[in-house]
């Protein structure tokens, strides 16, 4: 695992984006399509704006959320709205898309469809994480109810997770699909999220999910 420092957080939008572009277009020089799994949330944002407006083969690159709120896609809390809002734009507008909310399911009904459909996507080419200062990524919250069995090494691909800290249930991708992806990229702003992540590598993984999944990982940060 390597951290890459950068000057400021627009640094950090523009160096990243091509890096994921380049990812994913090294991926399709081998393989039929590219999986991309990336997050909600603010930080993302930015990133998109840049990565959407890059000439590569989108029709060939399978997007997925890390994690979803269960929330139908047009409320002001799904990271599904926002994915469509900023990355799936542009150039990017040609990618498939595959969300993970389902109406009329719960999260915990709707689970091991969700597996199932991600079967062939699997091991993800290219992961984009956050994290809080919690030390969670995706949706695996220290202490949430589910968090065990979605850290488990079996686990399946898609489990549900009801943290107290959070107002919806979540879906998320376990813990080791996260890990298994080929290329992972965790993005970090400010000194507060720094200091919990390098915390989080000496804390067992049920206390700071984030330290299971960063194996061989690269870590963006910036103030």
């Amino acid at each position: 695992m390597q951290i890459k420092e950068y000057s400021d957080r627009d640094m950090v939008a523009i160096y990243l984006s091509n890096v994921l572009a380049g990812a994913l277009k090294k991926c399709l020089l081998h393989h039929p399509f590219a999986s991309f799994a990336v997050p909600g949330g603010t930080s993302p944002g930015p990133i998109f704006d840049v990565l959407s407006a890059t000439d590569l083969e989108w029709d060939r690159v399978h997007v997925m959320l890390t994690d979803e709120r269960w929330v139908p896609e047009d409320h002001e809390r799904s990271n599904a709205r926002l994915v469509r809002e900023r990355l799936l734009q542009g150039h990017a507008a040609a990618a498939s898309f595959l969300p993970f909310f389902r109406s009329g399911m719960s999260a915990q009904e709707a689970a091991a469809g969700l597996s199932a459909d991600l079967k062939d996507e699997l091991p993800i080419s290219l992961l984009l994480l956050g994290m809080g200062t919690d030390m969670h990524t995706a949706s695996l919250f220290p202490g949430a109810d589910g968090l065990e069995a979605a850290m488990a090494p079996r686990a399946p691909a898609v489990c549900a997770i009801a943290a107290d800290s959070q107002p919806e249930t979540r879906i998320t991708l376990s813990a080791q699909v996260l890990n298994g992806a080929m290329e992972k990229h965790l993005v970090i702003y400010g000194n507060e999220k720094r200091e919990a992540f390098e915390k989080a590598m000496r804390l067992d993984p049920l206390e700071a999910p984030i330290s299971a999944v960063m194996d061989g990982g690269t870590v963006h940060w910036a103030a």
